[in-house]
């Protein structure tokens, strides 16, 4: 039979789920027109071409990055508002109907399909063709084989997060005889992805070394395999993947070409046990642990001393992991995501594509969220249901939390503001005079990530000594609140995370704002996972380990459920759940589910945390709550009262679930079907 080398299928791409422009083509990436035996006999091309498999996973497939790329990074906890007219919510081509995840998928996010099928096809044909290389090492070899390994099974990861189920290219090829008809590509099940990229990771991670050093951490390591492995699981395990009923037109409406159901529909509690063991599998690498940073007696301005949490009998007397009198929970928090640690000295970073990608990379979302005093754009911003999440510094909820959804406990917010007399008494730290009090004594992650009204922002790069340490205030007419242009935050709250110290936009110089090292997987999140797919288990089963070499017992065991949510908690200086709700797994998922919120907030992961939760319908159409940033600082208590962001827009429609699939595409693949409630090619 007469086959079609993945180097060749950009040139019937017609007929395929992929696009035909001829990215792959030799005589694009190469200086020399080079048979396919001489590139890979040459060590310089075997690099470059590896190199080129790498390039599809930046702009806008990123995993973190600014709006441009990545405005799925904002879902009900942050917003960006500088493109009110660009993205209208009333569009019915519009990818989301709220001012958090807007974008019409006619300008631009087509293209991450075509990007991900683009690299899938580079790191296939290096991985067809670099085992005929003599000029590097069998080592060598076997390392970058699994480097492309892993790269073309992220690509899968990426579209099956977004677009749901998706075509699996053939390894052998394509027997280029057949019809154009014959040659079309159907999507495989969510399930079949699922295992193919699980089985992809196995094999890349057999080859990949356990770490890597400072000139290489931007590559897959064994860890950054077997950590997209348990994502996948785990999404796999989740109700709208699983069995969920909340979802189920949705479900019975997404078919291939013949008919067959690609969510499935019944539920399998085993995915779940698969999920956790995938996430022991990279716990028992004794590689990667939590990040943090050790007490100090002393301090700086912008490096303070260690605001201890309250005394806790269990926790503040133990030195870490058991407690946190050793360490600095705002500073571990803060430092991981400002720039401070470098990716190589920090033990909770799995996978990264290193340091500011591209055009739209966190540095560009910090310019986003500094205030106007540092030429900040001032418009990235997070909603009061956020803020509300953080716990109170004892672990308690912050009285008034969710009275606006009609979620409240019948607690009130707090009245007061500080005062200069609490400041020089060290009361309420950090908060500087006139915040108000329902901004005190709240968890050291609050700190570290939310820019309250009347926080101090440091901006020690500032050229101007006047324009350092200020205290930015968001009421109307404060030069950060309220105003008729786009440079103000709709809920009247900033956001804190991932700000240097010494960053500033000063003369729009993007240089003065610290690079930042993308958290595309951290240790936290595959802790996480742990807890959650425990949680969810009723039975008890065998499941081996990634290489064979033990059989784990998984069950819900709550000393292990402990292990994936206790040093979270306590790195984040607050008390562990309690029994009580270890007990009942109806109260740990909503606490581990809050708990993602939280600690991975700005991550990108709450936008498809509550799709696979099937969450979205519920979280994403209630209002959208801020402050009153119409009211002025002579109207502090006003402007504190929360009301709906009149700028903000909310609602959800099953079709958001995934993203759709361009018309281009449609139209190459006589196979291939749209995703339920989005246009589709007849």
């Amino acid at each position: 039979m007469k086959k079609i080398t993945t180097i060749s299928i950009c040139f019937v791409a017609a007929t395929l789920a992929i696009s035909c422009k001829k990215y792959l083509n030799n005589n694009s990436y190469f200086k020399d027109r080079l048979t396919l035996d001489k590139s890979f006999n040459n060590e310089t091309y075997i690099e470059e071409w590896l190199a080129n498999s790498y390039f599809f996973l930046m702009g806008i497939n990123a995993d973190v990055a600014s709006k441009g790329f990545e405005p799925f990074n904002f879902g009900d906890d942050m917003y960006y508002g500088d493109r009110d007219g660009a993205y209208d919510p009333t569009n019915v081509n519009s990818l989301d109907y709220n001012k958090f995840s807007l974008g019409n998928y006619n300008e631009g996010f087509v293209q991450s399909w075509n990007q991900c099928y683009e690299g899938i096809r580079s790191a296939t044909t290096f991985i067809q063709n670099i085992d005929q290389a003599t000029v590097i090492s069998s080592d060598r070899k076997a390392d970058y084989k699994a480097q492309a390994r892993f790269v073309r099974a992220y690509y899968y990861w990426l579209l099956l997060k977004k677009y749901g189920p998706i075509p699996i290219l053939p390894e052998e090829g394509l027997d280029y005889t057949q019809s154009y008809a014959d040659l079309a590509l159907p999507r495989n099940s969510y399930e079949q992805c699922a295992e193919y990229i699980g089985k992809e990771m196995v094999q890349a991670a057999r080859y990949l070394p356990q770490t890597r050093g400072q000139l290489d951490i931007g590559r897959p390591t064994k860890g950054a395999a077997l950590a997209t492995r348990a994502k996948v699981f785990l999404y796999a395990a989740s109700p709208l993947m699983n069995g969920g009923k909340v979802s189920m037109d949705f479900k019975t409406a997404l078919v291939d070409d013949k008919g067959n159901q690609l969510l499935s529909t019944t539920y399998d509690e085993k995915k779940w046990a698969r999920a956790a063991a995938a996430a022991k599998d990279v716990m028992q690498l004794g590689v990667y642990s939590l990040y943090i940073s050790p007490f100090k007696t002393s301090g700086t301005v912008t490096n303070p001393a260690t605001v201890a949490p309250p005394f806790h009998a269990e926790y503040s007397n133990k030195q870490w992991p058991d407690g946190w009198a050793n360490i600095d929970p705002f500073d571990s928090y803060r430092a991981l995501f400002d720039g401070e640690v470098p990716a190589s000295g920090n033990p909770e970073l799995i996978f990264t594509r290193g340091q500011n990608q591209s055009s739209e990379g966190i540095n560009v979302m910090v310019v986003h969220q500094l205030p106007r005093i540092a030429s900040g754009w001032n418009t990235h911003g997070l909603t009061l249901k956020q803020v509300d999440a953080y716990y109170m510094s004892d672990g308690a909820d912050v009285p008034g939390k969710g009275l606006e959804y009609g979620r409240g406990n019948g607690t009130q917010r707090v009245t007061g503001y500080v005062t200069d007399q609490d400041v020089a008494g060290g009361k309420y730290k950090p908060l500087a005079s006139g915040v108000s009090l329902q901004f005190a004594n709240r968890e050291p992650r609050f700190y570290a990530s939310v820019a309250y009204n009347g926080s101090v922002w440091h901006l020690t790069n500032e050229s101007q000594v006047a324009n350092r340490e200020k205290q930015v205030f968001y009421y109307r007419g404060s030069g950060n609140g309220y105003t008729n242009t786009m440079f103000w935050l709709r809920t009247g709250i900033g956001v804190m995370k991932y700000v240097n110290p010494q960053d500033t936009y000063e003369n729009g110089n993007i240089n003065k704002v610290v690079p930042k090292y993308e958290p595309a997987i951290r240790y936290a999140d595959i802790l996480l996972v742990y807890a959650e797919a425990l949680n969810e288990l009723n039975s008890s089963y065998n499941i081996p380990s990634w290489d064979s070499s033990q059989t784990y017992t998984i069950a819900r065991d709550v000393a292990e459920i402990h292990k994936g949510i206790k040093p979270i908690r306590i790195r984040a200086g607050l008390p562990d759940y309690s029994e009580a709700i270890y007990a009942n797994s109806a109260l740990l998922r909503a606490a581990i589910k809050r708990e993602r919120q939280i600690e991975l907030m700005g991550e990108q992961q709450r936008y498809y945390d509550l799709r696979r939760w099937e969450d979205a319908a519920t979280e994403l159409t209630v209002p959208i709550y801020g402050y009153n940033t119409l009211m002025t600082s002579t109207q502090r208590d006003l402007f504190h009262q929360p009301v709906a962001a009149f700028a903000l827009q909310s609602t959800f429609a099953p079709k958001m679930y995934f993203w759709p699939i361009s018309i281009d595409e449609l139209r190459r693949d006589a196979r291939l079907t749209q995703n339920p409630g989005w246009q589709t090619y007849k």
